[in-house]
C-alpha cells in the first residue's frame, strides 16, 4: 500500500470509527444492572480499530455512489426506503466483543485491548451474562433498522447463522488442540467459520439491507471470507512476533497453549517438533527468550514465509470479489483495508 493510499485509509477508518463510537454510546445506553451493563460495555469502551462496521459502512456507500459528507448514516438511501445504518453497524461490532468475551473466558486469557478480560475485571459470571446480553442485543439493533421486512428477515437470518457458525470454529479450534495432525484445509475451515464469516457477513448485511441483487451479495460476501480468513492468519503470526505491551496480551499465547496456526501446521510439515519449541505450561510464566528462540526456528523452517504468502494471496482474491462495486473511492477503501490486515503489526 502506498503511503497516501495509507493516509487516506487512515482517515477513512478514524472517521467511521467514530461514527461507530458515538453509534455505541447511544445504542447501549446503561441501564439497570448497572454492573452487567458496565461488563456489557467494558472491551467496547476499552477500543478497538472498528473494521468490521467500518467495511459495512464503506459497503454500503459505495453502493450508493454518493459523497458520504451528503450522507445521513441514521436515514440512509435503500431502494426507495431509508434505513439506520449505524444500527447495523453497531450490530457486527456488538458481536464482536460478544466473542471476544467469551474466547477470553475458554482460553482463561487475562488481557484484551490492553487490559483485563472481562472476566478478570468483574467475574465469570458476569463475563458469561455480559457476552449473551450484547449477543441478543446485537439482533435487537438489527431489527431495528427499519429495512424492508424481506431485507430485514434476510440480514437477521445472515447474521444468525453467522453466530451458529462462529461457535462451530470455536468448537473446531479447541478439538484442534488435542490433535497431533490437522491439515491445511481444516484449519483454513476452522478460521473460516471462527473469523472470517463475521468479516463477511460486515460485507454482504449492507447490500442486503440496500437492496442489492444477489451476485452482488454473494461477491461481497466472499471479499469478507478471503480476508477474514487473511485476518486470521496475520493474527496468528503477530502473536508470534509482536511484544506483548503493543499485542495487548502475552506474545506466544497460542504457541504455549498449544493452539494449531498455519505457521505450526507447516512447520510440522518440515519435520519441526512444535510441542517442544515451548518448554511451559503457563502463558504467565513463558520466557521471553524462549518465545524469541521457537519464532527463529519457525523462520528457519519456512513457516513464517508460508504463512504471509497465504494471507497475502486471499487479500488478491478478496479484492477481486469489490469488482460489483462502483470505481468509487469507497472500494479503493475496502481494497486498502484487506491490504492493511495483513500489514498491520498489531
Amino acid at each position: 500500500m502506498t503511503g497516501q493510499s495509507q493516509a487516506a485509509l487512515e482517515q477513512a477508518i478514524a472517521t467511521r470509527r467514530e461514527l461507530v463510537n458515538d453509534a455505541i454510546a447511544e445504542e447501549l445506553s446503561a441501564t439497570e444492572p448497572v454492573r452487567l451493563y458496565e461488563a456489557s460495555r467494558y472491551l467496547l469502551d476499552a477500543g478497538g480499530k472498528r473494521l468490521r462496521p467500518t467495511i459495512l459502512l464503506l459497503v454500503a456507500e459505495s453502493l450508493a455512489d454518493a459523497d458520504p459528507a451528503d450522507l445521513d448514516y441514521r436515514s440512509f438511501p435503500a431502494d426507495g426506503d431509508d434505513i439506520d445504518l449505524l444500527k447495523a453497524a453497531v450490530s457486527v461490532e456488538v458481536i464482536q466483543s460478544f466473542t471476544l468475551i467469551h474466547d477470553d473466558i475458554m482460553d482463561d486469557d487475562d488481557l484484551r485491548r490492553g487490559v483485563p478480560a472481562v472476566h478478570r475485571e468483574y467475574d465469570l459470571s458476569t463475563a458469561i451474562l455480559a457476552g449473551d446480553t450484547l449477543y441478543s442485543t446485537a439482533f435487537e439493533k438489527l431489527v431495528e433498522t427499519g429495512a424492508a421486512p424481506a431485507r430485514s428477515v434476510e440480514a437477521v437470518s445472515t447474521l444468525a447463522s453467522t453466530c451458529t457458525r462462529i461457535c462451530e470454529g470455536q468448537s473446531l479450534d479447541i478439538e484442534f488442540e488435542s490433535r497431533d495432525a490437522v491439515a491445511t484445509d481444516e484449519y483454513l475451515e476452522m478460521v473460516e467459520l471462527k473469523t472470517a464469516v463475521l468479516y463477511a457477513t460486515s460485507a454482504a448485511i449492507p447490500a442486503v439491507l440496500v437492496g442489492a441483487d444477489e451476485a452482488t451479495v454473494d461477491s461481497l460476501y466472499g471479499y469478507g471470507l478471503d480476508v477474514g480468513r487473511a485476518f486470521q492468519i496475520q493474527d496468528d503470526l503477530l502473536d508470534l512476533t509482536t511484544p506483548s505491551e503493543k499485542l495487548g496480551k502475552q506474545r506466544g499465547s497460542d504457541l504455549v497453549e498449544g493452539k494449531q496456526t498455519l505457521v505450526t501446521l507447516h512447520a510440522r510439515e518440515q519435520g519441526v517438533d512444535v510441542d517442544d519449541l515451548v518448554d511451559t505450561d503457563s502463558v504467565e510464566a513463558v520466557d521471553e527468550a524462549e518465545i524469541e528462540a521457537a519464532v527463529d526456528r519457525l523462520r528457519e523452517a519456512g513457516s513464517i514465509s508460508f504463512a504471509r504468502e497465504m494471507a497475502s494471496d486471499l487479500v488478491e482474491s478478496g479484492q477481486e470479489n469489490l469488482d460489483v462495486l462502483p470505481d468509487n473511492d469507497q472500494r479503493a477503501r475496502l481494497e486498502d483495508i484487506a491490504e492493511y490486515l495483513i500489514e498491520r503489526e498489531y
